[in-house]
């Protein structure tokens, strides 16, 4: 009788720790070095998550990369295989995300990124079936800056970007759609994320005599080439990515960012967005609820990508908790079928509606034109 007691209470113990099993979200950001000034409001965000999901507590577990593509990996693999994660958001950057890939891949773990590279999710295969991104994909913002351009009486385009992924990705797509638009590419330059000097670059870019010149980077360091091309007595048109929507840039680039154009999420001008917007009501959450705990116009785009990452996790794994239990396989498995099921969910950039050949699931709804207007942000809608 008295073993019969303890074997009810060793099953009672064991059904209320199942019961109680929590659900451990891995995140990996740039918190430190190139990218820091997109990573830390994706870190800040952490902050404003819930930690419950349906009747489950859920444990964040954040670290930094400092830009470091080798870092990055080791995070990944120590999110896996030491704190056994169900799920990974990152990383802030497209080199580091597509070099965690594998180990999300191998492990089976549902993985979700913050860059912005179409790179991260395209072409679909096994390895990327584990895959998923929130930013918008480089050919929907370099079609709109094509568009723009071709607009606005741009017939000849100087290309400046980062010597990796992301300034690659930009120029294969920008490449793709500029003679579609009437557009010839007439100077392709690089340069690196750490780099102090872009003079040679943009001697080059001058003496191609370009009606505007796009610079494909992210974050402060895409400062550097504007700066340049102005102390060189460029005049034309400046465009940057949606990769430099963040109050950083604009103190870095200073006066020499009037002007500019770029493709952004709403999220970044949602107040001066019309009501009947699609996506003014979802982004002006994030944006009160940053605001109201880091102050006002402290809000970032790329905290705003960390948001929508974890409003997809947060809703398939409210789906996922009914086939399993945090912790397992199987619960793996159906978290990444439930992020593959995801439709109509509004976000601070979009809405999204994924499927297992899109694990990105934006539309045309997730871009604006915007300018730098006396050094704050302008909507600048298509006319």
């Amino acid at each position: 009788m008295k073993l019969k007691s303890i074997m009810a209470a060793v099953a009672l113990l064991a059904a209320s720790q199942l019961a109680s099993a929590e659900i451990k979200v891995g995140v990996v950001v740039s918190a430190t070095g190139p990218a820091s000034s997109l990573g830390i409001p994706e870190k800040n965000t952490v902050a404003l998550l819930p930690k419950k999901i349906g009747n489950e507590t859920v444990t964040y577990i954040v670290l930094d990369d400092a830009s470091d593509t080798t870092t990055a990996v080791k995070n990944t693999r120590k999110l896996v295989s030491e704190d056994k994660v169900d799920v990974i958001v990152g990383s802030t950057v497209t080199p580091n995300s597509l070099a965690m890939i594998d180990v999300a891949a191998e492990s089976q773990t549902p993985m979700v990124s913050m860059a912005a590279s179409s790179r991260i999710v395209q072409p679909m295969d096994a390895k990327k079936a584990w895959v998923f991104k929130t930013p918008q994909d480089d050919i929907m913002m370099a079609t709109a800056i094509a568009s723009h351009m071709s607009n606005t009486g741009v017939k000849k385009v100087a290309f400046i970007g980062f010597s990796d992924a992301y300034g690659e990705g930009w120029y294969n797509e920008f490449n793709k759609i500029s003679s579609i638009y009437g557009l010839t590419v007439v100077a392709n330059e690089r340069f690196a994320r750490s780099d102090t000097s872009v003079t040679g670059q943009a001697l080059k870019i001058v003496a191609a005599k370009p009606d505007a010149v796009l610079v494909a980077g992210s974050g402060t360091p895409a400062a550097l080439p504007q700066k340049a091309l102005k102390e060189r007595g460029f005049t034309g048109k400046m465009y940057q990515t949606h990769g430099v929507a963040n109050n950083d840039f604009l103190r870095v680039c200073g006066k020499d960012c009037e002007g500019t154009f770029l493709p952004s999420g709403p999220m970044l001008v949602a107040k001066q967005l019309p009501a009947s917007h699609p996506v003014k009501k979802s982004a002006l959450e994030y944006v009160t609820k940053y605001e109201a705990q880091y102050g006002a116009g402290s809000v970032s785009t790329f905290g705003g990508h960390a948001w929508d990452a974890f409003q997809l996790v947060n809703a398939a794994a409210t789906k996922a908790l009914k086939k399993a239990k945090p912790g397992t396989p199987e619960f793996s498995v159906a978290l990444r079928e439930a992020l593959e099921g995801t439709t109509n969910l509004p976000g601070a950039h979009g809405i999204f509606s994924m499927t297992k050949t899109d694990h990105l699931g934006l539309d045309q709804r997730a871009r604006e034109m915007v300018q730098i207007v006396d050094g704050t942000w302008k909507w600048a809608p298509a006319k």
